[in-house]
């Protein structure tokens, strides 16, 4: 049996892994108004704001270094093996929330959730590298984090209605068991990668592997690609570039995943129905921004223009279009304006950041890709880290503006970091 465009087949379970991804972080944050005030009824706003940061915290702390560890995992296991573990256990994780009492009950199942959700930006970004041609990988990456603004999509309406008939803990029971559902199709249709698996039609496989680099980013086991040690490939700017950019850019869009419903509460006065009617329209930017910036790079790329031109342009025009926006939350009015100039912010951002994504299978070789991505991933998540623990400082009662001028600023220190440190971005090669 031979299936017609296998490696879109593949992408698109890798972007469903990231829908339910999103789906299941979501949910505490939809649903914190709510389950704050039946945890904590004594304690006040701003006291509720600190508990919420603090296991929101934990998570992304998690989710820093659980990249990092993941990143090796699919090296060492590969793709398939890889999202088997990452996904089966953020499920589990989820429906455990359930059980939850408190703070210290939230942190660890958020700390396992956190570790294990990881795991699907290495392993995306080396599914990518591995079933899809140079010019493109963008478009690849597009799709699958066109998932994550679909899954901001679906999630706030979605857990705002299943509050009508179910409660908070059922929920969590609710959407952990769809990932456990999602393992069924992938580990049947993704066997081995393209260049041994039955299904792919021989035509697909050389067009796969032919538009990859001649040394080959699939990561397959007789990968001739530059595969530095970690102490080698840290010592190379281009991927400090690489870094630093991803550790720049990310706490923005983290600033919006973690607060957009707090927000509305705090700011507009909603609840979590008016936030299930409001909050989902800042993904619908993220959604475009996803496929726009994917598209933006692959046209350029069949017009001629090298991998550096494209990267750059693609990186700095969703830089670009954040920064005045960014400034403009200082005072946006009306909550349809709010939620209108988030998704402006949203789409620069995912205009951006699969650009970036895609970097380190544009420098390295396979068995290569997977480590950067996860030390990118796990400076990002620690400078989201640190933003998301200044948030209920910077925004005491209220006043949100702090926290987006620091996000303008990250926006620059992205592009910055990209243009400085990455002077052409190209396949490396051994000193």
């Amino acid at each position: 049996m031979k299936i017609k465009g296998l490696r879109w087949w593949v992408v698109g379970l890798i972007a469903l892994a990231t829908i339910i991804n999103y789906i299941d972080r979501q949910s505490l944050n939809v649903l914190w108004p709510a389950i704050s005030q039946d945890l904590y009824p004594d304690k006040t706003p701003d006291e509720r704001k600190e508990i919420y940061a603090f296991i929101s915290v934990i998570f992304v702390f998690s989710y820093a270094f659980g990249q990092a560890i993941f990143g090796k995992i699919f090296d060492w296991v590969g793709t398939r093996m890889g999202f088997v573990l990452s996904i089966g256990i953020w499920s589990l994780a989820t429906a455990a929330h359930a059980f939850a009492k408190g703070l210290v009950t939230f942190s660890i199942f958020r700390a396992i959730l956190g570790v294990a959700e990881a795991g699907n930006w290495p392993g995306a970004t080396k599914g990518n590298a591995e079933w899809f041609p140079t010019k493109e990988r963008a478009f690849a990456q597009g799709i699958f984090n066109s998932g994550a603004a679909i899954g901001g999509i679906i999630s706030i309406p979605l857990i705002a209605f299943l509050t009508i008939y179910f409660s908070w803990q059922m929920i969590f029971v609710i959407v952990g068991l769809v990932g456990l559902l999602w393992l069924i199709p992938w580990i049947v249709l993704v066997k081995a990668p393209p260049k041994s698996h039955p299904w792919i039609s021989e035509e697909e496989r050389e067009y796969i592997l032919t538009g990859q680099r001649s040394d080959s980013s699939a990561g397959s086991a007789d990968d001739d690609g530059y595969n530095p040690g970690t102490m080698e490939m840290l010592s190379r700017k281009q991927s400090w570039g690489v870094i630093i950019a991803s550790a720049a850019i990310d706490p923005i869009w983290w600033l919006f995943v973690f607060w957009i419903p707090i927000y509305l509460s705090e700011v507009y006065g909603m609840n979590v129905k008016e936030i299930g009617i409001y909050g989902w329209v800042p993904y619908v930017g993220a959604m475009f921004g996803a496929w726009f910036g994917g598209l933006l790079a692959q046209n350029r790329m069949k017009a001629g223009w090298s991998v550096d031109k494209t990267r750059k342009l693609v990186i700095t025009l969703g830089c670009l279009i954040m920064l005045p926006t960014l400034l403009a939350m200082a005072n946006p009015g009306e909550p349809v304006t709010a939620v209108l100039l988030m998704a402006v912010i949203l789409f620069g951002f995912q205009t951006a950041i699969g650009n970036v994504q895609t970097l380190p299978s544009d420098l390295f070789g396979g068995k290569t890709v997977g480590s950067l991505a996860g030390f990118a991933g796990m400076a990002a998540k620690l400078g989201a880290v640190g933003l998301t623990s200044l948030v209920p400082w910077l925004t005491s009662g209220g006043n949100y503006t702090p926290a987006f001028v620091i996000g303008a600023a990250l926006a620059i220190t992205a592009m910055a970091a990209v243009w400085i440190l990455c002077p052409r971005i190209e396949p490396l090669k051994p000193r």
